[in-house]
Order: C-alpha cells, then sequence, then structure tokens
C-alpha cells in the first residue's frame, strides 16, 4: 500500500480550483501577472510539505493573496529605488548623467589604452584593418584594395582581432 504524498491534497485542491483562484487574483488586480502568481503558487504547494489542511481552497486563496502582495510591495520598492536614483544621478531629468565620473573616465582611457595595445600587438595590418573596418566603418572589400591584400586575408585578420579582443574581454570579465 502507497501512502499518499503530503502535497496530494493540496495539488488535488488547487487542480480543483484553479479557475477560481484565477478569478481570484484578477479581482485582487493581479491583471496579467495572475497567471504568473498561480504558476508560483502551484511551485510552492510542490516543494512544501503542510500537514493536513482543513480548508485547502482557504490556505490557496490566503497563500494567492500573500503572493500577489509580496510582488506589488517588490514591484514598489524597484520603483522606488529607480526614481532616487534618477533623482541622485541625472540632474537633466532623462535618467541619464550629465558626466561620467572621474573614477569612471580613469577606468574607460585604462580599457581603451588595453584594446589598443592589444590590436597593435596583433601586428600592424591586423590593427589596421580592424580599425578601418569597426571605427572607420569601411568596407572589407575597400579595406583589401587600400591595404592591397585579398579579402579572404582581410576576413582573416578580422577573424584574428576578434578572438583577441574575446580573450581579453574573458579574462577582464573573470577579474
Amino acid at each position: 500500500m502507497t501512502l499518499p504524498s503530503p502535497g496530494a491534497g493540496l495539488e488535488a485542491a488547487f487542480l480543483a480550483h484553479r479557475d477560481a483562484l484565477l478569478r481570484f487574483l484578477r479581482a485582487r488586480g493581479a491583471g496579467d501577472a495572475a497567471e504568473d502568481l498561480l504558476h508560483e503558487v502551484w511551485l510552492r504547494i510542490a516543494a512544501s510539505r503542510p500537514g493536513p489542511i482543513a480548508n485547502p481552497l482557504g490556505y490557496l486563496m490566503r497563500m494567492a493573496d500573500m503572493l500577489m502582495i509580496d510582488r506589488y510591495r517588490s514591484q514598489r520598492q524597484a520603483d522606488k529605488r529607480d526614481r532616487d536614483w534618477t533623482e541622485v544621478h541625472a540632474d537633466t531629468g532623462t535618467g541619464i548623467a550629465a558626466d561620467p565620473s572621474p573614477e569612471r573616465r580613469v577606468a574607460a582611457a585604462q580599457e581603451a589604452a588595453e584594446v589598443i595595445a592589444l590590436l597593435d600587438g596583433l601586428g600592424p595590418r591586423v590593427a589596421t584593418a580592424f580599425r578601418r573596418h569597426r571605427i572607420d566603418g569601411m568596407a572589407q572589400r575597400d579595406v583589401a584594395a587600400e591595404l592591397g591584400v585579398s579579402l579572404s586575408t582581410v576576413e582573416s585578420d578580422l577573424r584574428l582581432a576578434y578572438r583577441a579582443l574575446g580573450e581579453w574581454k574573458e579574462r577582464r570579465d573573470e577579474a
């Protein structure tokens, strides 16, 4: 004889009253988030091990209501945090700071110097091909004509530069 799992009664009640729970959430103002909240209720039921529950529908509605309140509070806090950040960091009202901080300027200058040194270390042709194509916006065919090399050589040089920049970015992100 197998014993039912502790959540089986609650899971059965959820499945039997799913539509009522969905209507309850929508009536309480969940709107488009009602389905997401209902899914969260299901996940909590599956993860929990409650004892016997005298009123499973009431328990489920209370759980759904508490999740909705948590989501509302979380959204309200996120909105407040965004408003506060905008007030502190932007004097234009657009949410974009007028100038980067001195620390960010120094960090950006250091990164730019590292990238320039990396490209220069790959050789003058690779560095020129990368700059002319990616920075100046020149077509690869035109870069090849300017450098006096084939299109496949320019493509190979660009692959080399991209690979080196990708590895540099991975090392920088790991640090």
